[in-house]
């Protein structure tokens, strides 16, 4: 023992023996290390499905209130811009006239239906990136922006009900960040989701 700790000494005297220590000093902890992967990466693994279970529990299809409508994210969600003048410091390509409510749990949160009706888009439209519309008849329309392409579950022509999945919370289209854009159209017109959710006993932030 002491013989090797002579000779490290003297490595230690020159650059060239200082990088061959510190070399052999890290291929050590790396073969270490490669040794210790499988045994931490069970109890992980573990962990992770346990918590994988805990969020999708935590967060439910969304049961319709008012008879027939729910939110379109479930649980706990920030909240982004809301409806009408909002700029967005650092964006240019973001509109200051704000047309819906934006709204995030995080990229890949599951986006649902508010309501029934029948899907009129699903894919890309306009500068909304991936994008779903639900025609919910008498000319009401709400629109699901920016989710993760690959992520869509409906199809146009597909009838709905309030909680049906529709895709993946995403960054798609002209987007700053992962979240949902959510919008309501009456008769061609853009109209503040607060109120109009509101006055179904489904107050938003």
């Amino acid at each position: 023992m002491g013989a090797l700790v002579a000779a490290a000494a003297a490595l230690g005297n020159t650059r060239t023996g200082r990088r061959i220590l510190t070399g052999a000093i890290v291929a050590v902890l790396l073969v270490v290390a490669f040794a210790k992967a499988p045994l931490v990466a069970i109890p992980l693994a573990v962990a992770g499905a346990g918590a994988s279970t805990a969020v999708t529990s935590a967060h439910p299809a969304p049961a319709p209130a008012n008879g027939e409508w729910a939110y379109p994210l479930t649980g706990v969600y920030f909240k982004g811009r809301g409806f009408g003048y909002n700029p967005v410091k650092g964006c240019g390509y973001c509109s200051t006239d704000h047309k819906g409510y934006d709204m995030a749990q995080g990229c890949g949160a599951t986006v649902y239906a508010a309501g029934p009706g029948t899907v009129l888009t699903a894919g890309t439209y306009q500068g909304y990136g991936n994008t779903v519309r639900i025609d919910h008849g008498d000319r009401l329309i709400t629109l699901y922006a920016h989710m993760q392409w690959a992520s869509l579950r409906v199809v146009v022509g597909q009838e709905l009900v309030a909680g049906t999945p529709l895709g993946a919370e995403g960054n798609t289209g002209k987007s700053f960040g992962c979240h949902l854009h959510y919008e309501v159209q009456r008769s061609g017109t853009s109209v503040d989701p607060q109120p109009f959710m509101a006055a179904l006993g489904l107050p938003l932030k």
